[in-house]
């Protein structure tokens, strides 16, 4: 029993250091980016451009179908979705790979704002430092409006604005139903969601997109068959 409860407490130990270790290397990495540009200054920079698109300035159900595909919960916790990510590590345990992503808006927000796009435990501890202040100091909604205004939909466009004139040449707040589900889609993978060079399985990601807004409450299932039924005139 001795032996046991040693090798019990020899374990804790040896995670406990590790988590200290990757929470400590995290920290300087956080540090890092802010030494060389601070929270503050990126999101000014970005809120400055003059194709940003604010909150207010979209159809509510391109901002549904964002929520709803990405982050349902958003708007319930704090920055981090803590069983999104319990069943990501599951699932990937599963397929023995990374397979799938529990990041949260907030968390994307964080990575595109200050890091690279390489997949290290340091960065991803890294964003937890920026995900409390952007939580803390900013609204749902203006989070929302960051992510949307910074992230990449294919074809070179890296905004909203850009990916709704590329794509369809109109404003963002002029996107129809199908129009802004497709686009909600496409971040997810860029390259393969392309709708210029992969309409098919665009569309198939939108589906995906239109059943998560119906599961949560965000369009009736004849709203969502009829975009699947303009699917079928493509």
């Amino acid at each position: 029993m001795k032996i046991f409860k040693r090798l019990l407490l020899f374990i804790f130990i040896v995670c406990l250091i590790g988590l200290i270790y990757f929470v400590f290397n995290g920290y300087i990495l956080y540090k890092e980016a802010m030494d060389e540009k601070s929270l503050e200054d990126r999101i000014s920079a970005l809120q400055n451009d003059e194709h940003f698109i604010h909150y207010n300035e979209l159809p509510k159900y391109y901002l549904d179908a964002v929520v709803s595909i990405e982050d349902h919960r958003f708007y319930n916790h704090s920055g981090v979705d803590f069983i999104a990510t319990a069943r990501a590590f599951r699932n990937n345990i599963r397929a023995g790979k990374a397979k799938e992503g529990g990041s949260s808006i907030s968390q994307q927000v964080a990575k595109n704002l200050c890091f690279t796009q390489e997949k290290t435990l340091y960065r991803k501890v890294a964003e937890l430092f920026v995900v409390y202040h952007l939580e803390k100091d900013y609204s749902k909604e203006e989070i929302l409006e960051l992510y949307i205004n910074n992230m990449y939909f294919g074809s070179g466009y890296y905004n909203i604005y850009n990916a709704s004139m590329g794509y369809y040449n109109k404003e963002p707040k002029d996107l129809t139903l199908y129009e802004a589900t497709l686009l909600a889609g496409v971040p997810n993978a860029p390259s393969v969601y392309d709708p210029s060079k992969n309409l098919k399985l665009a569309e198939e990601r939108q589906s995906q997109v239109l059943d998560a807004m119906v599961e949560f409450n965000k369009l009736s299932i004849d709203d969502a068959n009829s975009v699947k039924e303009i699917q079928q005139t493509k």
